[in-house]
């Protein structure tokens, strides 16, 4: 399966005897599925019937689907009544003639009322609503076509942040400002500023020196930060509508970037979690679009 985004447009038109019609929906984002149909008088069941149709396809998103009608000037049927014209002729074959009086030619006798008749084109409103419910299932499926579409492009935006929010999780792990010499070093300049202050009994400056060791370790923000890029790729490979999921793991990483930069007092190491802060909000960005 791959995901689908929240966002897409589809179109279906057509005629039916004197009636042009044409179906369109337009999807956004949505935190559920809300699907508002507008159609005209008389036509309620045939919005129902699509909403239907719709809501199979979907699983998040706000819905406008439209259904226009208008009817077209066509030219009347014409019809030969040629049972009342068989019987002027066998009349007028019957009848004498008078002397100077032309016979009669046919065209004249197409003059007489009611030998020509003229029948207007009638909706048939069968066909009509079978034409319908047909374009609205092809509606449903050239929707999801199109989101499914947009979402392909989506997972490969996502899995290339994905891969920057690990690669900086990597840089953060193997940042000098990280290793141990280079902690100890930042918490003896510590420590001595505070014994500089005097005043500090050996207990108390041991409580301390444990706070700024805590403090300056991140370990547990990166191996946070993988295990939620690990979830975040298992997602996408499943696919379906993982939209809910991504969003709750963009809060994560932004909890984790937020902390590594708080904890970061080297400048190397603050540099680092600027840039996931970055990357971690196009990533939520993003993922508001997954279904």
């Amino acid at each position: 399966m791959t995901i689908a985004s929240m966002t897409g447009f589809a179109r279906e038109a057509g005629v039916t005897g004197p009636v042009q019609w044409a179906w369109e929906v337009k999807s956004v984002n949505g935190r559920g599925l809300d699907i508002r149909v507008r159609v005209p008088p008389g036509f309620e069941a045939a919005g129902e019937e699509a909403r239907s149709r719709i809501q199979k396809r979907l699983a998040r998103g706000q819905c406008q689907l439209t259904l226009t009608l208008s009817r077209t000037e066509t030219v009347p049927r014409v019809r030969i009544n040629e049972v009342l014209l068989a019987s002027l002729v066998e009349a007028l074959g019957r009848m004498p003639r008078p002397e100077g009086i032309q016979p009669a030619s046919l065209d004249g006798l197409l003059q007489v009322r009611g030998v020509i008749e003229a029948e207007e084109v009638r909706e048939d409103a069968a066909a009509l609503q079978s034409d319908l419910t047909a374009a609205a299932g092809r509606l449903a499926e050239a929707l999801a076509a199109m989101r499914e579409t947009e979402g392909a492009a989506l997972a490969a935006l996502i899995a290339e942040q994905l891969a920057t929010i690990g690669g900086l999780a990597d840089a953060a792990d193997a940042c000098p400002a990280r290793r141990p010499e280079a902690i100890r070093a930042r918490l003896a300049a510590q420590i001595a500023t505070l014994m500089e202050a005097g005043g500090f009994d050996p207990a108390r400056l041991h409580q301390e020196a444990v706070l700024l060791a805590a403090k300056a370790d991140v370990r547990e923000e990166i191996d946070r930060l993988r295990t939620h890029v690990a979830a975040a790729r298992a997602l996408l490979e499943a696919g379906g509508a993982v939209g809910r999921r991504l969003d709750f793991l963009a809060q994560e990483f932004g909890r984790e970037a937020n902390t590594l930069c708080a904890k970061a007092n080297d400048v190397a190491l603050s540099r680092i979690g600027l840039d996931l802060k970055a990357v971690v909000e196009q990533f939520r960005e993003q993922v508001q679009n997954v279904e």
